[in-house]
């Protein structure tokens, strides 16, 4: 499968991961992330990750309120992370196959269209 625009995968739903799926190479990942907006490999090119500087500490909370709603819909799950009140950063990666799959590209896609209060 070639790479997909934010569209596209915007549409998809996350499919169930228990393992046995393979797994993106770092320059395959490095590719699709060509088409999402401000996200970055981490951990080798296991994991994709992106950071928001945020209003405020409760904006930082009501945009993980949205991204873990998501999560929840997608039963895919990311990491969280809130430093300093209001900086926030979110990984995720695929944890049954120890690397990044389809679903983690979906995922980063829909949060990309969650409203969030930025800094300034």
């Amino acid at each position: 499968m070639g790479n997909q625009t934010t569209e596209p995968l915007t549409r998809k739903k996350c499919a169930p991961c228990e393992g046995g799926v393979e797994k993106y190479t770092p320059h395959r990942a490095a590719e699709q992330l060509e088409n999402l907006d401000g996200w970055r490999l981490t951990h080798d090119g296991q994991r994709i990750r992106k950071d928001w500087a945020v209003k405020n500490f409760m904006a930082g909370m009501d945009f993980f309120r949205r991204v873990a709603e998501l999560a929840e819909e997608e039963g895919h799950h990311p990491d969280l992370h809130l430093e300093g009140y209001r900086n926030v950063w979110i990984e995720l990666w695929t944890h049954a196959i120890g690397g990044l799959s389809e679903n983690d590209f979906i995922v980063a896609a829909k949060i990309d269209q969650l409203p969030v209060a930025r800094k300034g």
